[in-house]
Formats: structure tokens, C-alpha cells, sequence
């Protein structure tokens, strides 16, 4: 009975949770908008990753309530790819 009460409960409880969300970064981009629609805009707020430059945002969020700022995600010490030659013969 114990057993049954607390299967309900632990399914209950995992279907409830809240849904997670997924990153907001795209780490391909190195500076990200974060867009502040207010609570009368209604659709809350957001990132938009997929800007190369500050200046290229900024000029986006011109006359919007938006920020631009440096993307966490971004790979800023990466070594560049190593291309490898194939030895023919």
C-alpha cells in the first residue's frame, strides 16, 4: 500500500515539473541581442545569437529595448582546426 502511495506520487511529481529549457546561445556566433519585449509587449524575452560584431547588433537593436553583449558560449581561445595532408604514394 506504502508502496503503491509513493509510485503515485514520484509519477505524479515528474509529470508536473516544469519543462527545461534549451540553451539560448548559438556558440557559432561571438555577440548575442537579448531582446526585452516588457510585460505589455506579452512575449517576454529572448536572445538572438547570430550577430559576427558589436557594432552589427547594436545597429539591430537600435530603437528596440534590447542589449547586445558578448556571447558566454563562444569559443574565444579555440585553436584554429589542424588540416591534415594526406601522404599519397
Amino acid at each position: 500500500m506504502r508502496f503503491s502511495f509513493g509510485l503515485i506520487m514520484t509519477a505524479g511529481a515528474l509529470l508536473t515539473a516544469a519543462p527545461s529549457h534549451a540553451q539560448t546561445f548559438d556558440p557559432r556566433y561571438p555577440v548575442c541581442m537579448h531582446v526585452y519585449s516588457g510585460a505589455n509587449g506579452g512575449g517576454g524575452e529572448w536572445y538572438d545569437c547570430s550577430f559576427t560584431s558589436l557594432p552589427q547588433c547594436r545597429a539591430t537593436a537600435f530603437g528596440r529595448s534590447a542589449i547586445c553583449d558578448l556571447n558566454p558560449y563562444y569559443p574565444l581561445n579555440a585553436a584554429p582546426p589542424r588540416f591534415r595532408h594526406r601522404q599519397t604514394g
